[in-house]
């Protein structure tokens, strides 16, 4: 029996493109989800959009010199197109500046303001008197009273992920003016979170304690137990939806109270589009709503937008929420501002008509317990070991097989053996096994068993060996190709959640378009013939589905990351301060020479110290330098080095040091001589 879904993905924040982290986290195991519900007949509303308000949006429009409203309109573009070039299937894909949106936010506030709902407070907020503007959280940057992270926002730490308010900030400063910003009283209106706790607890750590994932369930519960506080829905600016009751001129609607509230407004944009009614999606019980999240917004979507609903009195609540962890991206955080990402759009120029590759990897190493890691050798190894040598070889020998001993025409098969009626036994159980992972939220588990029907398709032709066969047995081949062609119908409707490109390709390769009816799900599991005799399949050398990924491709990818360090490096190096200022006959008593040094050894029984012999020009004399764990003796001999002559002498584990090498370091932190490297500079030239 179909049911009726809702399924949200949590709405982009449109200040940027989006990368890997994203795919990863919340919109391929969300498409997954939907493409799989739709192929076993549900009623599904994908559901999505961008989220166009708050503090960074109006930051970068200031950087940039252009309006906020400019910003969201250049990454909104950017972003739909990336999912829909990866192939998220969402129902409506809207946007939190849309008329619809703002209706729908402000007529949701009034029901809570006029159900009394909130508590009107008069409070001190954090205010910037030369900006002469209260400071909204991402305004306002401190050290985290949690972790001790000195660059945590005014609403979260990302070291920690605690979320917290602006005041609770050791040392908190202005993004705007770098000025230590002043307390200032202000209105605002707060949902009582901690009215709702005793319901949060019935529902969730009572009601969601075996069905939701350990992840989630424990960063509520910690929530929970630590007690709720009230949370502020307004705030003091003039970018986004403003607050709809009297009193509220010059304030506008918190964005984390109005984002949630896009999922409704975007399932009326597509119910009113499509003739349906939205409040089937929201208000009926009948309804599954799932919301596909990263772990950083659990808090909003567990706690705080449940408590709205609850408030509200007439939606539904989610009935899971299965948030993935991070991913990583060779061994260091994605960083949108330290460009250490792969950008979706800059990943299809390097890999043009390549998305399923890069969906399949995200879903084979999906961060679904726990942080996980994205390499690209990772990459290219799934691509190369499964994808072309086990998924596209099998579908690539069926189809050359077929055309070459049939003319593309499914053979009538013979008597079938043991083995034969086992491996369409096999094929008919994979329905149900991946369906069991997807329903589980288990979609890198779901992925390996679609494999797995790959790996079950090789095997069959590798122990049948129809290419020998077909010499000394025609009816032996003609059953086997057969089966072999049900396999290959089999993964064409069984991939589409994970690789909808290759299916659609698969589909065209076995003239799927030219069945009596399309495939479904169901049937896969439950028909004898998936492709009947008599049926052909497309004609000619077929596309192959996956192609290598050469070494080259890959290192190529390396050295763009390698590129964005260094530039990360350089930027963030920081340059010692000025010393204390001195006068011209301070630095007249400095005698600097150019020498060479001679001889070099290590100093016995320590790591740092080298003994150098030094021709100074005036004499040779002995230098102790503690460049040994950058230089070895060799390394050294030879060298023209800058040479402070009249230091006074010094002893260093009974060496006496008769001066000082100059030395700086390199962008990466590595020693550098200070050196006159210029042909006919002798030694003893002084250096003024």
């Amino acid at each position: 029996m179909s049911k009726r879904y809702t399924i949200t993905a949590a709405l982009p924040y449109t200040n940027g493109p989006i990368h890997i982290g994203h795919l990863a986290g919340v919109y391929v195991p969300a498409d997954i989800y939907s493409r799989y519900l739709r192929l076993t007949g549900n009623d599904v509303a994908f559901i999505c959009g961008s989220d166009e308000h708050g503090v960074p949006i109006t930051i970068k429009a200031k950087k940039e010199g252009v309006t906020p409203q400019d910003i969201v309109d250049k990454y909104h573009a950017i972003i739909k197109t990336s999912f829909e070039d990866f192939g998220i299937s969402f129902d409506n894909y809207s946007r939190t500046s849309a008329k619809i949106h703002h209706d729908t936010a402000s007529e949701f506030f009034k029901t809570l303001y006029d159900k009394n709902e909130f508590v009107e407070e008069v409070s001190e907020q954090l205010y910037d008197a030369e900006a002469n503007q209260f400071l909204a959280d991402r305004f306002v940057i401190g050290t985290c009273p949690k972790c001790g992270f000195e660059e945590a926002y005014g609403d979260q730490c990302e070291n920690c992920g605690t979320s917290h308010n602006a005041t609770d900030l050791i040392n908190p400063k202005s993004a705007i003016t770098g000025n230590t910003p002043t307390l200032k009283e202000t209105k605002h209106w707060f949902l009582p979170l901690n009215k709702h706790e005793e319901f949060l607890r019935e529902w969730i750590l009572k009601g969601h304690k075996k069905d939701w994932k350990p992840n989630v369930y424990g960063q509520v519960k910690s929530w929970v137990d630590d007690g709720l506080r009230p949370r502020a829905v307004t705030r003091d600016l003039d970018w986004g939806i403003p607050v709809p009751v009297e009193g509220g001129e010059g304030k506008v609607l918190y964005v984390w109270f109005d984002a949630p509230i896009g999922y409704i407004s975007a399932t009326k944009e597509w119910a009113a589009r499509v003739g349906k009614n939205w409040e089937d999606y929201w208000k009926d019980e009948n309804t599954k709503l799932v919301h596909f999240i990263g772990k950083d917004n659990i808090v909003f979507h567990c706690i705080i937008f449940p408590s709205m609903l609850k408030a509200e009195g007439s939606y539904i609540l989610p009935e899971n929420v299965p948030a993935n962890e991070f991913l990583n991206l060779e061994g260091n955080k994605l960083s949108t501002s330290k460009n250490w990402a792969v950008w979706l759009p800059e990943y299809l120029e390097d890999f043009p008509n390549q998305q399923d590759v890069l969906r399949y990897a995200l879903t084979a190493n999906a961060p679904e317990t726990k942080d996980n890691d994205f390499t690209w050798k990772d990459f290219q190894a799934r691509n190369n070991n499964e994808l072309v040598a086990i998924f596209g070889n099998f579908i690539n020998r069926v189809a050359v097989l077929t055309n070459k001993y049939y003319n593309g025409e499914i053979p009538q098969p013979a008597e079938f053996k043991a083995i034969d009626e086992e491996t369409l036994a096999a094929v008919k159980a994979y329905p149900a096994v991946i369906a069991s992972s997807i329903e589980r939220y288990r979609f890198r588990e779901g992925s390996q068993e679609l494999m797995n029907l790959a790996r079950l398709g090789n095997k069959y032709l590798a122990d049948e060996e129809p290419w020998k066969t077909i010499k000394t047995d025609e009816e032996r081949t003609k059953t086997v190709m057969f089966v072999a062609l049900q396999i290959a119908s089999a993964l064409a409707v069984l991939s589409e959640p994970f690789l909808p490109f290759t299916s659609d390709k698969l589909k065209s390769i076995l003239n799927h378009a030219e069945l009596d009816s399309e495939l479904t799900w169901e049937d896969i599991s439950t028909k004898d013939v998936l492709l009947p005799a008599g049926h052909s399949i497309q004609s000619g050398k077929p596309e192959l589905l996956f192609s290598k990924i050469e070494d080259d491709t890959i290192q190529k990818q390396l050295d763009k990351l390698e590129a964005s360090k260094k530039a990360n490096e350089a930027a963030n190096k920081k340059v010692e301060p000025q010393k204390e200022e001195i006068t011209f006959d301070d630095f007249t008593k400095l005698d600097l020479r150019v020498g060479t040094i001679l001889e070099a050894e290590k100093m016995p029984k320590t790591k740092k110290l080298l003994v150098l012999k030094v021709d100074t020009g005036i004499d040779t004399r002995t230098i102790v330098s503690g460049i040994a764990e950058s230089f070895s003796p060799e390394d050294v001999i030879g060298k023209r080095v800058t040479v402070l002559v009249n230091l006074a002498p010094r002893k260093l584990r009974g060496v006496e040091s008769q001066g000082m090498i100059l030395m700086t370091e390199d962008e990466s932190g590595n020693l550098v001589f200070v050196n006159p490297n210029i042909d006919g500079v002798p030694n003893g030239l002084k250096i003024s």
